[in-house]
């Protein structure tokens, strides 16, 4: 059986492989990148049907292409964005095999490196960079039994409406893929209950400028920590409908019924935290708190960026967030389905086992792993806030490159011979 052998294998061929191939290929070092399915399969058919960037094609893109025939404050479609990193890896003549699987990462004893064993064969490579990002397997509390009789689906499964059953939905999450799923089922005409936890709430824009690029100008998406109790809060802000600001109390005017997190279900009951009007105000906090740092920064530098002053209205509070709803009957309320936008555990199972901490998290620092030869790429705050957005990835991408090109000119070196002459300094 042949061996491929390889400066650096790339695991993965979205956004995170093709910029790490990108960056190793400035560099020359050879390199593979395997995929298990399509390039940014995830994009095409890990989604559901209507979604759209969270970010203005402007924005959300690698920096050596834009989106073609997309105006730059759009908000292009998951099939554009699959398509553009199709495109891009054209581009860059990224070096991607796809419908390879990569199964166990072994290292080679006694000599360095490590031996890869994929669904076609076995590679051998000096490096490995995990570049399957941090949407691997879907997360679903197990708080609903399945003999509970209720259609259970996780925002990975979602793709449309019809998908459901008749009758009332309950969506458990209320992130950008929360928010998003339920506003489509109201328009849909289903009856929603959404289950709201802690979030930040960012304007889509404010004072004609989105709110990427306040984050950028305000230093915010290179923040290198989260800071207290931020690390796994969720951010509600969505470009569907051309980019909106989510507004849970609107929605709760269009119909939406608003919960705390959901806690239990038990004797055909489903509970629900009394949390929901601090989750709410702290929403509103981190939303107000950034048209202050707006505006602080307009006046600093003295912009032209016209007043808004209705971005600062906060509408009155609906009925569910007055009289919290502790409990639900899905008998009573007509629920039939759960939809689970709980986010994703990460799965490096096929990594050695020395990589990974008691959790299965990756050991490592700045995407450089503890063991010598791997790296990780697309990890949340990774370097900075940025660090698993398109554009942050490429950044990332670039670092660890550049640890590699560093090492391989250390292994490269061979003294002169004793005999050859040393050059003398004057």
């Amino acid at each position: 059986m042949s061996v491929d052998k390889i400066n650096t294998l790339v695991v993965g061929a979205g956004q995170a492989g093709l910029a790490m191939s990108e960056h190793l290929r400035a560099h020359g070092l050879p390199h593979l990148v395997l995929e298990r399915a399509r390039i940014a399969e995830r994009w095409r058919s890990g989604r559901w049907d209507s979604l759209v960037a969270n970010g203005p094609a402007w924005h959300d893109r690698f920096p050596g292409m834009v989106f073609a025939d997309a105006h730059p404050d759009s908000f292009v479609t998951k099939e554009q964005v699959a398509d553009y990193f199709v495109d891009y890896a054209k581009m860059i003549e990224a070096p991607v095999r796809c419908g390879v699987e990569v199964r166990k990462v072994h290292r080679r004893p006694g000599c360095p490196g490590f031996m890869v064993e994929t669904s076609q064969g076995i590679v051998e490579a000096l490096n490995v960079v995990a570049a399957t990002g941090p949407f691997q397997n879907p997360v679903r509390p197990a708080v609903v039994p399945d003999a509970a009789g209720l259609t259970q689906l996780h925002s990975a499964d979602y793709r449309n409406p019809k998908q459901l059953p008749a009758g009332a939905v309950l969506v458990v999450g209320a992130g950008s893929s929360g928010v998003q799923i339920a506003d489509e089922l109201l328009r849909a005409g289903r009856r929603v209950y959404l289950s709201v936890g802690p979030h930040g709430r960012p304007p889509r824009a404010y004072r004609g400028r989105d709110f990427c690029w306040w984050l950028g100008v305000l230093g915010k998406w290179d923040l290198e920590s989260p800071g207290p109790n931020m690390q796994h809060v969720t951010i509600a802000v969505s470009g569907a409908h051309g980019g909106e600001t989510i507004d849970f109390r609107r929605l709760a005017a269009a119909g939406i019924v608003l919960l705390g997190r959901t806690e239990t279900y038990h004797g055909g009951l489903l509970t629900f935290a009394g949390d929901l009007r601090e989750n709410i105000a702290g929403g509103d906090a981190n939303y107000l708190g950034l048209l202050d740092e707006a505006d602080a920064y307009v006046a600093r530098n003295g912009l032209d960026l016209p007043p808004d002053p209705e971005a600062r209205v906060i509408g009155p509070d609906p009925d569910c967030l007055t009289h919290l709803i502790r409990t639900l009957d899905p008998r009573q309320t007509g629920i039939t389905s759960i939809l689970w936008a709980t986010g994703y555990s990460v799965d490096y199972n096929w990594l050695p086992p020395e990589v990974l901490d008691q959790n299965g998290l990756p050991k490592q620092t700045r995407g450089v792993g503890s063991e010598p030869g791997i790296f990780f790429l697309g990890l949340p705050w990774q370097t900075r806030r940025g660090s698993s957005f398109i554009w942050g990835v490429w950044h990332d991408a670039k670092y660890l490159a550049d640890r590699i090109a560093t090492q391989a000119k250390y292994l490269a070196y061979e003294p002169p011979p004793l005999s050859q002459p040393v050059d003398k300094v004057a």
